[in-house]
């Protein structure tokens, strides 16, 4: 434990406007109601203090009013969802199901379109993303050189997750159906599950802010061809729920509404989303899975070794289109809850859930294990 600099009682959450997971865990401390102030990991408070109890380099990090310091977006999230008995996370057992598995699409399956819509178009992004790339450095440091090796560095990032020259055609246009098919789903319903943010929103909004959302050519698509994604993002920002232009008088009339339709309720705007997004994520998932049990046999790693952010390359198809991309074990640490929540249900459920997955493509997604489980341990993803 560490003592907090200032501003007792409030939540430091370290982080950058720039940062992919950074946005995730911010839209959850904004519509959760969590004081936090958010300051870039840049001081020397960070440097003494913070980081060397963080477990790593990645943001963000928050530091508790009580001193603890977490590091991933998820463990933050974890932490207060322990705290208030999982207010985020749906209790009927479909839409828990599809929280836990946006989670997983936001986190993982939309890095592809994420990375090549800020590093592919230097025309439209090179100056904003100097900018801040720049601002994460300290100011007695060469904040220009450092900020281009660190550029280079995410640039490279992101052929290593498949989006280099070959496949930027199949990106754009999966990318294109999908914002349109989000776009449509929004339009009746304010948030991914119904009428309140939940771990689905957050996920998504890992992927949607930051990078799509945010960037100027990602973000001048999102807001001529998708407004109602657009609208959806700056709602996940503000601690109201903003949803005036559904024509509901206040939230509460919402809440009937959505209670009216059933609390398990998922609709077929959503089961067509889920069927496009299965064309892309099924297929790499059980390609990594398969090559990362492979590197597991291999190399034996020992109990409690951090988990690398990967471990080779895999090569799966789309459309026939045949994508190379770095098979991460990451991805398994957040599917893995989605398989526990499954196999925990009775067999009603759990029969009601697989016809879903069925529907929606993605059952292949409850069998991609790994032969390893990752647990954390000291701020980090660990092998068990």
């Amino acid at each position: 434990m560490i003592q907090q600099d200032s501003n007792a009682g409030i939540h430091t959450l370290y982080g950058t406007p720039l940062s992919l997971y950074t946005g995730k865990a911010r839209a959850y401390l904004i519509k959760q109601r969590i004081p936090y102030r958010e300051i870039t990991p840049t001081t020397a408070h960070f440097r003494d203090q913070v980081r060397p109890n963080a477990g790593g380099q990645s943001i963000p990090i928050i530091e508790t009013a009580e001193g603890e310091v977490i590091r991933d977006s998820t463990a933050i999230i974890d932490h207060f969802e322990t705290l208030s008995g999982g207010q985020a996370l749906p209790k009927g057992p479909r839409q828990r199901f599809l929280a836990r598995l946006f989670d997983v699409i936001g986190s993982e399956g939309l890095l592809r379109p994420a990375m090549h819509y800020r590093w592919n178009y230097p025309a439209e992004n090179l100056n904003f993303l100097a900018f801040h790339f720049q601002s994460m450095i300290p100011r007695d440091r060469d904040r220009v050189e450092l900020a281009e090796k660190t550029m280079l560095r995410m640039r490279n990032a992101g052929e290593a997750f498949g989006a280099v020259s070959s496949t930027f055609t199949l990106v754009e246009s999966l990318y294109a159906d999908f914002l349109n098919m989000l776009n449509s789903h929004l339009r009746d319903m304010p948030y991914l599950l119904g009428s309140t943010p939940t771990i689905a929103d957050y996920g998504m909004m890992a992927p949607m802010y930051a990078h799509l959302g945010r960037d100027p050519k990602p973000l001048a698509l999102m807001q001529a061809q998708a407004i109602h994604v657009f609208r959806w993002v700056e709602r996940m920002n503000r601690p109201e729920p903003d949803i005036g232009e559904y024509a509901i008088a206040d939230e509460e009339a919402n809440l009937i509404r959505a209670q009216e339709e059933g609390a398990d309720h998922v609709p077929d705007s959503l089961i067509q989303l889920l069927r496009h997004i299965a064309r892309d994520l099924v297929p790499e998932t059980v390609a990594a899975a398969t090559l990362i049990n492979r590197w597991l046999d291999e190399q034996q790693p020992k109990p409690l070794t951090p988990i690398e952010r990967g471990v080779g390359f895999c090569r799966f198809e789309i459309d026939q289109d045949s994508i190379n991309a770095l098979a991460q074990p990451y991805r398994f640490f957040l599917l893995a809850r989605v398989q526990a929540d499954y196999e925990a249900l009775d067999v009603a459920d759990q029969a009601s859930v697989m016809a879903m997955a069925d529907k929606c493509h993605l059952a292949p997604l409850l069998s991609a294990k790994l032969t390893r489980e990752i647990a954390r341990a000291n701020n980090q993803e660990v092998w068990l």
